[in-house]
């Protein structure tokens, strides 16, 4: 078997990322029944995010990395179980410490995005508004742009609906979250129930009448600039999975991949080149020093 020094993709995280990964998503106490696992977590993880981050089908995975049947039971898995969101929560509150903030918000921002879908399947339905035929994904976000909540929804239910259907989600998750900002199309009788049901204040950031043209509106701006985090991963591009929760996990997964590979810096290594051979296994790994061991 011939090892080559191999490039990391821009996609891939580092073994001490993926390591601290491993950890929030083990149990403590492994199973001992079923098949001898295999392939290490930390190419499988990086698999993952190759393919959200370059939009390539699972079956045209690169040879560096697991068989794709392999990858993508552990991608569905995990996406099942809400093992990204735990992930992406459990990272946020990092994140929220590093920048001098509790670790919980007390104010967020909310907005929706229409996107088409594919033949997969799944639900679906026509947004008159934006003139899409697929669903809608639906974020809050804390005041620096981390996603705090998802939902994903046909694109027939309008954006007041929709926001009930995350909002609820998050009920007893932030007891520290007291506002929210939203713009004009949550305007109307959201703000009561918000108020009423979840005992949350629902703040309408309007367009000044007299501004024409482009204009950047406060605090939605925070929101926005998330939908372009999430537009820079091709395989969100459309929304290509059968099942909301799926389509869920994507947003989280995205926001794991910048939360460590752009702002928590302690977890990023500064070698861009590693040693492995090409179909690894994990009796064939413990040869090579410096490389994580735990498996999936």
């Amino acid at each position: 078997m011939i090892s080559l020094p191999v490039k990391i993709y821009e996609s891939d995280l580092t073994p001490e990322q993926c390591r601290y990964i491993e950890l929030l998503m083990m149990p403590k106490r492994p199973s001992k029944a079923g098949r001898p696992k295999e392939w290490l977590v930390y190419l499988i993880i990086n698999a993952i995010m190759y393919v959200v981050r370059s939009g390539c089908q699972w079956r045209m995975l690169p040879i560096g990395f697991p068989p794709w049947h392999t990858v993508y039971y552990h991608y569905n898995k995990w996406c099942k179980n809400r093992t990204w969101q735990k992930i992406n929560d459990a990272l946020v509150q990092k994140d929220r410490m590093r920048c001098k903030r509790k670790s919980t918000p007390s104010a967020s921002i909310i907005d929706i995005q229409s996107v088409k879908t594919t033949e997969a399947g799944g639900s679906k339905g026509y947004d008159a508004g934006k003139k899409i035929n697929g669903r809608k994904r639906h974020i809050l976000v804390d005041v620096d742009g981390r996603i705090i909540g998802a939902t994903v929804h046909e694109g027939n239910i309008q954006d007041r609906d929709g926001a009930k259907l995350l909002l609820e989600k998050l009920e007893d998750k932030y007891p520290s979250l007291k506002l929210i900002w939203a713009d004009d199309a949550y305007s109307g009788k959201l703000i009561q129930w918000v108020k009423e049901n979840i005992d949350l204040d629902l703040e309408i950031v309007k367009r000044s009448d007299d501004i024409k043209g482009f204009h950047v509106l406060p605090r939605l701006w925070v929101v926005e600039r998330t939908f372009g985090w999430l537009n820079r991963f091709q395989w969100l591009s459309k929304d290509f999975e059968n099942l909301f929760i799926v389509s869920e996990s994507l947003m989280y997964i995205v926001m794991i991949s910048i939360n460590l590979v752009t702002h928590i810096k302690i977890f990023k290594n500064q070698s861009m080149t590693f040693m492995f051979h090409y179909g690894q296994t994990q009796k064939e790994y413990k040869q090579i020093p410096g490389m994580p061991m735990p498996v999936a």
